[in-house]
């Protein structure tokens, strides 16, 4: 059985909600990492400064046969359609270590 890492970028703050949209369609979690980043939608100024908005990237490692559905979850779940809201996308992994309880 092959694995995908969804990988979603989304504003500090709402990497809960897409861990529960995850769960709900078959992960069994994820995890939740802490970083800075800009886009278009994001350039805010203070005092002639740029400011960085705080992002939560959340990893997801998921059986392929459920990528799909775990990846359109994120994006209806989390509004990933709408503008500035986030960014979810897959890798394929080619190698994987530890997960022996997901493993038949």
């Amino acid at each position: 059985m092959g694995y995908d890492l969804v990988i979603t970028i989304v504003n500090r703050g709402a990497a809960e909600k897409v861990v529960a949209a995850s769960k709900k369609a078959g992960a069994e979690g994820g995890t939740i990492m802490l970083g800075r980043g800009t886009g278009i939608h994001e350039q805010v100024k203070l005092f002639g400064f740029n400011i960085e908005p705080e992002k939560e990237i959340v990893l997801t490692l998921i059986s392929q046969d459920k990528s799909q559905e775990v990846l359109e979850t994120i994006v209806r779940e989390a509004q990933l359609e709408k503008p500035g809201r986030g960014i979810a996308f897959v890798v394929d992994v080619k190698a994987v270590a530890g997960i022996s309880h997901l493993l038949p």
